[in-house]
């Protein structure tokens, strides 16, 4: 049996086990997911929330932005608070006032044994299980009701126009009226306070509460599990041994390997664009173009941090900070993608070495949609966030409040039918390559594969509806943010990649062959699994922090080795002659290879255990990775594909090298910057805030609202606008070289 023939054994073997594992894993989900009481009472039976209330207060939070208005159970935007942390800690003060009053003082005139004993009838009320499963019934004490109105009444307020909660809300960078109706504010208010109970309280039979004890806060009995130390060592334990397997395999196989030498002229010299081929430098455009308004977005959003108003003027009620960063999240997997599915339309036809009928159509018609996705969901999101869109219509063409996939559902499903026209557009041009089954055909048919999965795996976005179990809803949008983006996207870059080098003579097919399966393997073998490390605090049961913490550290093996592919990299860029064509695509890929290993490998792993992330979700470490990954890899990736295509759409083209290698150094070098005067430090700091105080003040307006935390964002300036530096430079690149005459 051939190596190859191993391979791909081996990797459908992983891939339906792993896979199986996973939906395993979803269905103990469904059982075992934080209960929705039917009512909320008192012992009295005087109704505190409906169901009903809380499931409409869902939709209220989704409208008005959901997860970019401040996190629910660490997943969302970092300006506002954490509301789960946040309600469940205001809570505790509140009942603790509410018995201090009982003995005819204020809690802060007690003594330090009576303010303890009532500190821990506080903590036992708040962890006690008193859900009825039979009758779905939830009930409290009087006390707890008291506490609650006082908490419901800070929520409305805040949500509203109240002139006294004005410079709190400009802090959270939220406009004025957030919520226009006061009954949906009193909802929203529900649904906040059933996340917070969730939080703390204790599972059935067990001592930790349904979200893993998550938030961090000792005041309510919230502390890391024996089993997030437990499986963070052994985590660490699989890294070691993951980095050791693959030196080894890379020792022996590369060994092998004799020296290539690349051919003295360059083998696609003579390629004459096809048709479609010439179509999608429309995609490229779109790229940049779609580059240039996430920057500016950014910037605003960055800019809320520290204050509302921009040169005096209030955008927050016209483009609140919600908006922002919604388009701003949205549009950095938008144009990373359209730059790969330009790619790939582009790349298709030059395997097959022929053009099927109307495929140009075919790629012009999924631009079309593209184009009007893009501005339809937008426009959508705004009706939303400004509250003109109405709860009936805002799952459908509005805001879903899922971070990275808010487009309302009527566009989630327009998006799907168009990753399976561009599934269809590029399997049909890849069709007479699969074939011919000559040496390049393995490597061809993984990239068909992580076509395919690309096309078929958005569709895990559609698997939750309006009202769906929130615990659920976090399962299937991992599947589409984790494997659908960071997963099979990778793959279908490393094959296309691979094909490139080999088309180019600088690689083996052979060799190209084995090492994209493998990597596909590495990548995989961490990567589907690794999925659940993202849910260690969403209401999941405890084997999901297992299996999270164990194969999530596989995820880092294969960045660890990265320098030495870096190096194999470095010497094509470095060989001169024809070779310098591919200059610039090649030295965005060598980017890619530093951003795997700091930003995916090194800033990922920093928050990846569970312990780690026990303290660390929802800080700025978060994004410390998320930036540095997500632009670092895909992003420079989609730039060094997008600029090898139209190396063969402009063969005669001058390029401009001064204006790449400008472009190239300020967009590494700004988001170095970015990452280390910014999102470092404010990380570090959160991070020491919430193991000094609580994971609730990390998050607070109190703590946010330092001098120093407003200089560190400020200290974003340099490497913003370094980093637009190099944006332009490669938007005025692009604009020269096809505005040139020829």
């Amino acid at each position: 049996m051939t190596t190859t023939r191993r391979l791909w054994i081996g990797l459908a073997t992983l891939l339906l086990g792993a896979f199986g594992v996973l939906l395993w894993m979803g269905r103990e989900l469904y059982h075992q997911a934080p209960p929705l009481p039917e009512r909320v009472e008192t012992a009295s039976g005087k109704r505190v929330f409906s169901r009903e209330d809380i499931e409409t207060g869902r939709v209220v939070w989704q409208s008005i932005g959901g997860m970019q208005v401040g996190s629910i159970w660490g997943h969302g935007a970092l300006v506002a608070p954490d509301w789960s942390a946040d309600w469940a800690h205001r809570e505790g003060d509140a009942l603790l006032e509410e018995l201090a009053r009982q003995t005819g003082q204020a809690s802060a005139q007690l003594e330090r044994d009576q303010l303890e004993a009532l500190r821990t009838r506080v903590r036992l009320a708040q962890r006690a299980n008193t859900f009825d499963p039979a009758t779905g019934v939830l009930r409290i004490s009087d006390e707890r009701a008291a506490a609650i109105t006082a908490v419901v009444s800070h929520y409305t307020r805040l949500f509203g126009t109240d002139p006294a909660f004005s410079a709190l809300r400009s802090a959270y960078a939220m406009r004025e009226g957030t919520v226009a109706d006061a009954d949906h504010r009193r909802q929203l208010a529900a649904f906040v306070f059933w996340t917070a109970w969730a939080a703390t309280t204790e599972r059935p039979g067990n001592h930790i509460t349904y979200t893993s004890n998550w938030p961090f806060d000792p005041a309510l009995g919230n502390t890391p599990t024996s089993a997030a130390f437990v499986w963070s060592v052994f985590s660490v334990v699989f890294l070691l041994a993951g980095i050791a397997l693959l030196a080894w395999h890379y020792v022996a196989w590369h060994s092998k390997e004799p020296e290539l030498i690349p051919p003295l002229t360059d083998p696609l010299q003579d390629l004459k664009p096809t048709p479609s081929m010439r179509a999608t430098q429309k995609y490229f455009w779109l790229v940049l173009t779609l580059f240039l308004v996430q920057i500016v977005l950014g910037a605003l959003t960055a800019h809320y941090q520290v204050e509302r108003e921009f040169y005096g003027t209030d955008l927050s009620q016209w483009l609140p900070y919600s908006l922002t960063r919604t388009w701003h999240t949205e549009l950095a997997v938008l144009w990373i993608a359209t730059a790969w599915l330009g790619t790939g339309l582009y790349i298709a036809p030059l395997i097959a070495g022929r053009e099927p009928r109307f495929q140009r159509l075919g790629v012009n018609l999924l631009f079309a949609c593209l184009l009007l996705i893009v501005i339809g969901s937008f426009a959508g999101q705004w009706l939303a966030v400004t509250q003109k869109l109405g709860l009936a219509r805002n799952f459908w063409f509005g805001h879903q409040g899922w971070e990275y996939t808010d487009i309302g559902r009527f566009w989630q499903i327009f998006l799907f039918i168009g990753l399976l026209l561009w599934l269809s557009l590029v399997g049909r041009a890849l069709w007479p390559a699969l074939r011919r089954r000559d040496e390049t055909a393995p490597v061809v048919g993984l990239m068909f594969l992580a076509t395919l999965a690309i096309g078929l795996l958005y569709g895990a976005g559609l698997m939750w509806g309006e009202h769906t179990h929130l615990a659920v809803v976090e399962y299937w949008r991992w599947w589409v943010v984790h494997l659908w983006v960071e997963g099979f996207f990778e793959v279908f870059a490393v094959a296309v990649i691979g094909f490139l080098f080999v088309k180019l003579g600088l690689v083996r097919a052979r060799t190209a062959t084995v090492n994209v399966l493998f990597a596909t393997i590495v990548f995989m073998a961490g990567g589907v699994l690794g999925t659940f490390h993202h849910l260690y605090w969403s209401g999941t049961p405890t084997a999901v922090l297992a299996l999270g913490a164990s194969f999530s550290a596989l995820e880092v093996v294969p960045l660890a080795l990265v320098g030495m592919e870096a190096y194999g990299t470095w010497r094509f860029c470095r060989a001169g002659g024809w070779m310098e064509r591919y200059r610039w695509p090649i030295m965005f890929f060598l980017a890619v290879s530093f951003w795997n290993l700091v930003g995916a490998g090194l800033f990922g792993f920093l928050i990846n255990t569970p312990i780690a992330l026990y303290f660390m979700q929802g800080l700025n470490l978060t994004p410390l990775h998320g930036h540095t990954a997500l632009f670092g890899v895909y992003g420079m990736l989609g730039l060094g594909l997008a600029l090898f295509c139209q190396r063969g759409l402009r063969p005669a083209g001058h390029w401009n090298n001064a204006l790449l290698r400008g472009a190239f150094w300020s967009l590494n070098v700004g988001l170095a910057l970015m990452a280390l005067l910014t999102l470092l430090p404010l990380g570090v700091l959160q991070l020491r805030a919430a193991i000094d105080h609580g994971y609730w003040y990390a998050r607070s307006a109190e703590f946010m609202g330092q001098s120093l935390v407003h200089t560190l964002v400020w200290l974003r300036m340099p490497g913003d606008i370094v980093f637009a530096a190099g944006a332009v430079m490669l938007a005025l690149f692009t604009a020269r070289l096809w505005l040139a005459r020829r």
